[in-house]
């Protein structure tokens, strides 16, 4: 992991994708700020394509992919793609899974977050797990009192004996019945949305992260970036970025930004 600024300003003018996280990438305590949100429009405006990559659910994609300035989102960790086209007025809903596998996921998954709730005293279901469609999210600090990494790791361990994947972000464990993670379907919205092949641009693909669910992220793309507080998990990740901002949260989304834009 180096620093931005070690980035060759061929490959920064070479980037013509931007995808990024949203918690604790574009976000400061659990706020979006003016400057972070300003950055996404700045770099739509200069002829970049923005896409948040997030693990944040269903309900909330809606709305980003309506109202902010973004081409498209990937949520609840991969499981879908969401798209509005603005000529058509029409949100394209591309999902991993059918209605009737998902309803049936989501009953598995309520049985599962009782026992993982009984298991993890403190933890607790995400304030926004009534709007996601495949997924379940438990908090072990957004809304509750951080807990220690060992319990965090215990509610991992505890989805995946039962046969679910599991991944780590800066506030929620994520888990779910199925392969795709966040890199599968950016693959998917690319072939379908932007008719690309995503390995075919990889030089041109900026990502920017901070926890271990951007490890598929930041094992893919080499101009992978990390705002500063991706080094909070540097032993808990799978992959690392090759390049890390000198701020935290949304001031470091900034930094990325300036930094494309800079180089043109």
């Amino acid at each position: 992991m180096r620093p931005l600024d070690e980035m060759p300003a061929a490959a920064a003018r070479a980037i013509r994708y931007v995808l990024t996280d949203i918690d604790d990438t574009l976000t400061d305590d659990g706020r979006l700020g003016a400057a972070a949100y300003g950055a996404l429009e700045r770099l739509r405006v200069a002829g970049l394509t923005v896409v948040p990559i997030t693990g944040r659910p269903a309900g909330w994609c809606d709305h980003i992919a309506r109202m902010w300035p973004v081409d498209a989102v990937v949520g609840e960790n991969g499981a879908f793609y969401f798209r509005y086209d603005q000529k058509a007025r029409r949100m394209i809903r591309r999902f991993a899974k059918d209605e009737t596998q998902r309803q049936q996921d989501r009953q598995r998954l309520a049985l599962l977050g009782q026992h993982i709730l009984a298991a993890v005293p403190g933890a607790s279901l995400s304030a926004d797990q009534h709007y996601r469609e495949t997924d379940l999210a438990i908090d072990f600090c957004e809304d509750v009192p951080p807990l220690p990494r060992s319990e965090v790791a215990r509610i991992q361990s505890l989805f995946q004996e039962a046969g679910a994947q599991a991944k780590i972000s800066s506030i929620h464990v994520n888990g779910w019945f199925g392969s795709w993670d966040k890199l599968a379907m950016t693959r998917i919205l690319f072939a379908e949305a932007f008719n690309t092949d995503l390995d075919a641009v990889r030089d041109a693909v900026a990502f920017a992260g901070d926890s271990p669910n951007d490890a598929p992220m930041f094992a893919h793309f080499q101009n992978a970036v990390g705002v500063a507080n991706v080094l909070d998990f540097t032993d808990e990740l799978d992959a690392k970025p090759t390049w890390v901002t000198p701020s935290r949260g949304g001031a470091g989304f900034v930094e990325l930004a300036d930094h494309l834009l800079d180089s043109r």
